[in-house]
């Protein structure tokens, strides 16, 4: 079973930034995608940003330019740093980690952009 635990959201003004920590454990396969999605209220989960463990890396247009993901492998953690933040941006923010055919989710953390 594999466990993901994230931190680091928060209240900013719009135009700051935050950064997103998420840590996986457990049984936990070297191969994997880790990535973040949010959901704001009354709306769908969207993805926001993946990498895999070679280096892809996808973006949702809505941030291309403003957030950036990356990874620590040694460390099973995948980071979100979010610059120029939006009241747009506010959300429930998810870690994602897809390994073995199986996708496994972070407990949400908070996101909230004030105008």
């Amino acid at each position: 079973q594999v466990r993901l635990v994230e931190s680091g959201g928060g209240l900013v003004q719009a135009g700051g930034s935050l950064r997103l920590s998420c840590a996986a454990s457990g049984s936990i396969s070297s191969i994997n995608v880790m990535g973040w999605h949010r959901q704001a209220p009354g709306k769908q989960r969207e993805l926001v940003a993946q990498t895999s463990t070679v280096g892809t890396t996808n973006y949702a247009d809505s941030v291309k330019g403003r957030f950036t993901i990356s990874r620590d492998n040694p460390k099973n953690t995948v980071y979100l740093q979010m610059n120029s933040l939006k009241p747009e941006d506010t959300a429930v923010y998810y870690c994602r980690r897809s390994e073995l055919g199986r996708d496994y989710w972070g407990q949400g953390t908070q996101v909230t952009v004030s105008s």
